[in-house]
């Protein structure tokens, strides 16, 4: 774990957290209840989910699980599927998608390269059979980028150009501009 470690781990979350909580930001206060088909999320309900995601991560690494059968899967997903459905306000909902981030950008913050390298078991039948702290802990980050890749539709569902891609549109406008002198 030589090139990257927790430190890294925690910058790299913060970069993907940042970027969501600027979409948060971006969506009006009326559109948090836009879903892009029945059966989806909302915007305020992605939101929550995203916001809340780490924390398995964090509940299963900083127990030092390597059991899963020992883990009640049913439980952690009513808590979190309650805590998800709580009714937040726009404020609330970037609020705590900040501290979360934080919360748990901290804590990777906080892993050695020990922790990180441990190898754990899966699930019996799981492909690969075990993993290593450290491939888990990109989880995360991973699953937040998915959703946050889901948000980015509904922006554009709703008529808003996302702050990524206006960034890249100027990038690329200035460099029109400097080939044109």
């Amino acid at each position: 774990m030589t090139y990257y470690g927790g430190n890294e781990l925690a910058a790299a979350f913060r970069t993907v957290r940042a970027n969501t909580v600027k979409i948060a930001e971006e969506i009006p206060d009326d559109k948090y209840d836009f879903r892009a088909s029945p059966d989806t999320r909302t915007v305020a309900q992605t939101l929550a989910h995203i916001a809340l995601s780490p924390g398995f991560a964090h509940h299963i690494h900083s127990n030092r699980i390597t059991d899963f059968s020992k883990v009640d899967f049913r439980a952690l997903m009513q808590k979190t599927s309650a805590e998800e459905a709580k009714p937040r306000s726009k404020a609330e909902i970037v609020a705590f998608l900040r501290a979360e981030g934080e919360r748990f950008a901290a804590y990777l913050e906080s892993l050695s390269d020990a922790l990180l390298s441990e190898t754990v078991p899966m699930m019996p039948g799981a492909q690969p059979a075990t993993k290593t702290r450290f491939e888990m802990l990109l989880s995360p980050k991973e699953h937040e980028m998915h959703h946050r890749g889901q948000l980015m539709l509904m922006q554009r569902m709703i008529g808003l150009v996302p702050h990524l891609t206006r960034e890249r549109q100027e990038r690329i406008a200035q460099v029109q501009a400097q080939a044109r002198r």
